[in-house]
């Protein structure tokens, strides 16, 4: 699916209606779309027609938002609701398909005048509409949105009132929290990302006919695709150990092993052929106590590292959970990002924090070493560190829109780093520019029906360099196994469910698998 932000959705509206769609019909599709997703949550109670008519408040605002609302308010009138419908701005403002459903609308109903005063003062109603500004809002909303909590089951026509359609953030401090927001043929960015999902309540994407096609417009810029199952076939066919990779995690000192042994475990369950630990020799012992399936060899410095990694049959490295900050762990990435036939490398936690310039790193170093085999996997503040810059304008404040967001906050890092950049989050974005003019984008958002919370726990982000290392042992792209490896990671801890600890993520990683097996043997 792809998730679009407001000028590539009007690019496309445009392409739609040149084809011969009326627009005036989408706005009618929409609006019946809307009045669907309503009564699907609103049946009819089992009164009598002496019964007070359910009532609704739809606001309305001058633009085709406003149209949609016009419509909505139609259509409910018709099915036995008792409207209120409110306009904020001029009446004579209203033109195009707006306004010929305004027309028809005052053939059934009163039109009655929004303002920032008379907002505080809207009528209790069952239903409330939010049809005030759709996608494409550039500044905050000069109304007090936040009265509209407790008025009734709220739906968000396309998205609420205050949210910007391309970023998911609030553009200032306003925005309509809604219980339902309706979108049409296709969802955008902010649906899914930052606050989005939040504010969005539960999500419908209705089909209104538009027939949206990705034109040559469109491919010029960095669409956004959400995840939504593996990018890389995971089955295991016929083929010996070898034939499915070798997978390479680094250890950390005695005491703080645990995390490399999750990364270890987690590209072995997803299923790299071979997976080997390389562990100081004072934590092999440590290590070997819990280990059973995972082959471990004592590497203690560059020299011992340098031999181990001379067996090219070790595709895929992953490095970084509890190794340590500082020269030791920059001098381990430069020996690893310098072997001379490049490996597919993933770097986490320790091994991105100690290029940072607070561990006595240099960013830019860094940068220098990467390669397009490789992915980088921070959480926020990881990501600060390596580029400072970009996470400063991502936590500036929203003031107008489209907002600033995390889809181009990688967009950016991963140009900079010339490799693939995955930032960690319930939105997990990633992004890459290999072979790619205008780069390339997906998000993994765990929201909504596939929110997975209990995934906020310590350990999470290891067994997500795991399972992408493992992914690339068995031959899949850097972009491609960190798509795979988020949605492999998040269905994992979904199946599971409260009470999560990232071992048990591991041990799901199998039943994933299954239901991937059963699902593409599925009789048609």
């Amino acid at each position: 699916m792809n998730l679009v932000t407001a000028a590539q959705m009007q690019r496309l509206e445009k392409t739609a209606f040149a084809r011969g769609v009326s627009s005036l019909q989408a706005m009618e599709r929409t609006g019946g779309a809307v009045v669907s997703a309503v009564l699907a949550k609103c049946p009819p109670s089992d009164t009598t027609r002496a019964s007070p008519a359910r009532r609704a408040l739809v606001l309305c605002g001058p633009g085709n938002n406003g149209g949609d609302g016009f419509v909505i308010a139609r259509l409910l009138t018709l099915e036995g609701w008792s409207v209120s419908l409110f306009l904020l701005g001029e009446e004579e403002k209203v033109a195009g398909d707006a306004r010929v459903n305004l027309e028809r609308w005052l053939e059934l109903g009163e039109l009655q005048k929004l303002t920032a005063e008379s907002f505080e003062h809207l009528p209790e109603a069952e239903l409330v509409i939010d049809a005030l500004f759709g996608t494409g809002l550039s500044r905050p909303v000069d109304l007090p949105l936040s009265t509209l909590a407790g008025h009734g089951f709220m739906v968000a026509v396309d998205l609420p009132s205050g949210l910007c359609s391309d970023s998911g953030r609030v553009i200032g401090d306003n925005c309509v929290q809604a219980d339902l927001t309706v979108t049409f043929d296709t969802a955008k960015r902010g649906h899914y990302l930052a606050e989005g999902s939040k504010m969005c309540g539960e999500l419908v994407v209705a089909d209104i006919g538009l027939d949206l096609t990705i034109g040559e417009a469109e491919q010029k810029t960095a669409l956004m695709q959400r995840i939504t199952a593996p990018t890389f076939d995971l089955a295991k066919r016929t083929g010996h150990k070898y034939g499915y990779g070798h997978a390479v995690v680094l250890g950390g000192d005695s005491g703080s092993t645990g995390a490399a042994r999750l990364s270890a475990r987690a590209a072995l369950r997803v299923g790299a052929g071979l997976v080997t630990l390389l562990t100081p020799r004072a934590a092999l012992l440590e290590n070997a106590c819990q280990l059973t399936e995972v082959m471990l060899q004592s590497v203690d410095s560059v020299s011992d590292l340098e031999a181990a990694l001379s067996d090219t049959r070790m595709g895929a490295i992953a490095l970084g959970p509890a190794l340590g900050v500082g020269e030791v762990t920059r001098e381990k990435v430069r020996t690893v990002l310098g072997l001379a036939e490049p490996r597919s490398v993933v770097l986490d936690a320790d091994a991105l924090t100690s290029f940072s310039a607070d561990a006595g790193g240099d960013p830019k170093e860094l940068f220098s070493l990467l390669h397009p085999r490789c992915v980088l996997t921070p959480h926020f503040g990881e990501f600060a560190r390596l580029f400072p810059d970009i996470a400063e304008k991502l936590e500036k404040a929203a003031s107008t829109g489209p907002a600033y967001s995390k889809a181009d906050a990688v967009l950016a890092a991963t140009k900079r780093a010339g490799c693939t950049v995955l930032l960690k989050g319930a939105d997990t974005v990633i992004g890459d520019h290999y072979g790619q003019q205008y780069g390339q984008l997906s998000v993994h958002a765990a929201v909504y029906e596939d929110a997975a919370p209990w995934l906020a726990t310590a350990g999470a982000g290891d067994v997500l360099t795991g399972l992408i290392a493992g992914i690339m042992a068995r031959g899949a792209r850097a972009y491609q196994a960190a798509q795979t490896a988020s949605w492999v990671h998040a269905a994992s801890g979904r199946g599971f469910g409260a009470g999560l600890i990232a071992g048990d993520i591991v041990e799901g990683v199998p039943e994933v698998l299954e239901s991937l097996s059963t699902r593409s043997h599925a009789p048609e």
